[in-house]
Formats: structure tokens, sequence, C-alpha cells
């Protein structure tokens, strides 16, 4: 769920915080990076956990890369890039429901297991994120946010994304409500 991760979390981060010197970049690490972590774990460990949503899809996870952020840089443009990460994650675990599965989103402190997917093998589980319409709904609206991004700061111009690419900053105006 790449587009769903990065465009809801791109768009209710930007509508929340209004940045518009916000890096991007680091806003889509975090909201990939529980599943970049728990995805290879969750296949390699299936027979074992049942899952790919494991210790990256956590509460502590997501606490303890904002500790880190915090402990190691000071206030600044720095601690404001990186606390993205954080931030982004955080989106994940909201954009995952994960307060539907309180013994891995609050893992450990509910105990020592994670939630099971409900499906005996990952083959399954495949299976039903190919083919769920509601996942597909999910990845369309995503990546019609970040085509929106796309067109609105002119990406298209070499000079744009070299820029994007250079800062993680967007000329699309934040809209008001």
């Amino acid at each position: 769920m790449l587009f769903w991760h990065v465009g809801a979390s791109t768009a209710f981060i930007r509508y929340a915080f209004r940045d518009p010197a916000m890096d991007l970049r680091f806003l889509a690490l975090g909201a990939i990076l529980p599943d970049v972590i728990d995805l290879p774990l969750g296949v390699a460990l299936w027979d074992r956990f049942e899952s790919v949503r494991l210790g990256a899809h956590t509460m502590l996870f997501a606490a303890g890369a904002l500790m880190v952020v915090l402990i190691v840089t000071r206030r600044g443009a720095r601690r404001k890039r990186w606390i993205l990460i954080a931030v982004g994650a955080l989106a994940h675990l909201a954009l995952d429901a994960m307060w539907t599965s309180p013994a891995t989103l609050w893992w450990p402190f509910l105990g020592t297991e994670f939630t099971a997917s409900g499906f005996a093998t990952y083959g399954e589980y495949l299976r039903d994120l190919l083919t769920n319409p509601i996942i597909w709904l999910g990845e369309v609206a995503g990546a019609g946010y970040l085509a929106y991004l796309w067109i609105r700061s002119g990406l298209g111009d070499a000079s744009e994304r070299t820029d994007f690419l250079r800062t993680g900053r967007i000329s699309a105006p934040i809209e008001r409500s």
C-alpha cells in the first residue's frame, strides 16, 4: 500500500501542519518505514507470526523514533526535517487502523504476541491484498493526491523536480478549508 501511505500521509500532514517548508522526502520515508521493516520480516517468519504487521507497527516503534530524533538533534531545521520520519510512522499506524489490533499497536504492554492476520499462509494474505477493492481504492486515492501535487507543483519540469529532490519541498499551496 505504497501510494495510500505516502499520498494520504502527505495530504493529512500538510493540511494539519500547514508548513510549506516541510521536507516531504522525510515524511514519505516515515510513512512507508513500518512496511519496509516489517514486510520482509513477516514474510520470512510467517509460520511464527502469521502477519506482516510486527514491531514497526507498534506505538513503541513510533515513540522510539521520536525519542531518538529528540535526543540526537537540536532545535532547528535538522530536527524539523528528521521528526517527520516519526510523524510519518504515526500516520502509517493511523492509516493501517492499528487500533483494531491493540495487541500489536501496544506491544509489548498488552503482551508479547502480535495480532495474527487471520490467513494461514502468506499466499492467502497476498491474494486478499491484491484482490481487495478497499485496498485498491486507497491506492487510487493516494496516487490521485500525489498526481495532484505533481501537477500543482509543476514537477513535470526538470528544474522543479531537481529542486524537490534536493530540498523535499514543493510549490503547491496548502489549501485552506
